[in-house]
């Protein structure tokens, strides 16, 4: 059989296959349904220093091949996960990553130094986040402000340390290479595409926040082409994220250059998804003669 492990900035996940954060929660009930031990990892509810109860609803509408959330990043704060959920997460033999967004630096850096001497094993960064001190504008949205946000986080983390990228972007290249020239150890990419969906008649927004991110198979060819592109520009380890389905899915974002995969939307619709992904990752291996699975990362062959 194939090896199924893979390394990501030093720490060890058993197979490729992550719970992306957001649809996941703490894990607790997946668990109910399945030993959460038989995932790679988990990337947990993004966590912001203080609880936040999010945004008003409706938050949530189906699409066409995928949903619109504007969920607002509710969650109980860094304490709360720390103090309430992390003692039960450390217990699994799983790789737990804390999802941290804020509003401000210093919220940022306030909520990581907390997750410091924590059974934490990486943080990843969501730059996705407005940035109210600069009128709102995305963290993640210019070359300058992921640097300057990773370049902060590094020094106050001693954490292995993720950086999730938006796809919102003109050049997801250049925002990658700004992530690694601040000291990420690893890029997730892609955050949801911001999107709207309109009921024709009361001709408002079906969402009460307007817009929302967009996730959920529709968004699987952007993915693997900034997959692709972020590849090219910079040499630390890529989760891909996006989209992602079925293990053909998987298999075709980690060709593109993804050395794991984060699956989430996915897991609404059928639980057990995460597992049929790695069934399928590893029956492909073997099928195609993959002694690991790190044979297949960035092979894909443009024309």
């Amino acid at each position: 059989m194939a090896d199924m492990c893979v390394n990501i900035a030093g720490i060890d996940f058993k197979n490729p296959v992550i719970a992306a954060s957001g649809t996941y929660g703490f894990g607790k009930e997946y668990n109910e349904l399945f030993p959460l031990e038989k995932l790679g990892g988990i990337s947990c509810k993004g966590t912001t220093l203080h609880d936040r109860s999010g945004n008003p609803p409706p938050r949530i509408a189906e699409t066409h091949g995928g949903i619109l959330n504007s969920v607002g990043l509710q969650n109980p704060g860094v304490d709360a996960f720390i103090n309430e959920s992390l003692p039960w997460l450390a217990q699994k033999d799983i790789v737990v990553i804390a999802n941290i967004a804020g509003s401000t630096e210093s919220d940022y850096a306030l909520a990581v130094e907390k997750l410091n001497d924590t059974a934490v094993d990486m943080v990843e960064l969501n730059i996705s986040c407005p940035n109210v001190k600069e009128g709102g504008v995305s963290f993640g949205s210019s070359c300058q402000s992921v640097e300057n946000i990773t370049k902060l986080i590094r020094s106050k983390c001693q954490k292995p340390l993720i950086v999730k990228l938006t796809p919102n972007v003109s050049n997801i290249g250049e925002i990658a290479k700004s992530a690694e020239y601040a000291g990420a150890d690893a890029i997730s990419l892609i955050n949801t595409l911001t999107g709207m969906k309109i009921d024709i008649n009361t001709r408002r927004p079906i969402l009460k926040n307007n817009t929302g991110g967009l996730s959920g198979p529709a968004i699987l060819p952007v993915a693997v082409r900034m997959v692709w592109e972020a590849s090219k520009c910079v040499s630390i380890p890529i989760i891909g994220m996006g989209g992602i389905s079925t293990w053909q899915d998987a298999i075709e974002i980690m060709l593109a250059g993804a050395c794991a995969v984060q699956i989430g939307t996915a897991c609404f619709t059928d639980a057990f998804a995460p597992l049929k992904v790695i069934d399928g990752i590893d029956s492909f291996l073997d099928n195609n003669g993959f002694s690991c699975v790190s044979d297949i990362v960035g092979k894909v062959e443009p024309w």
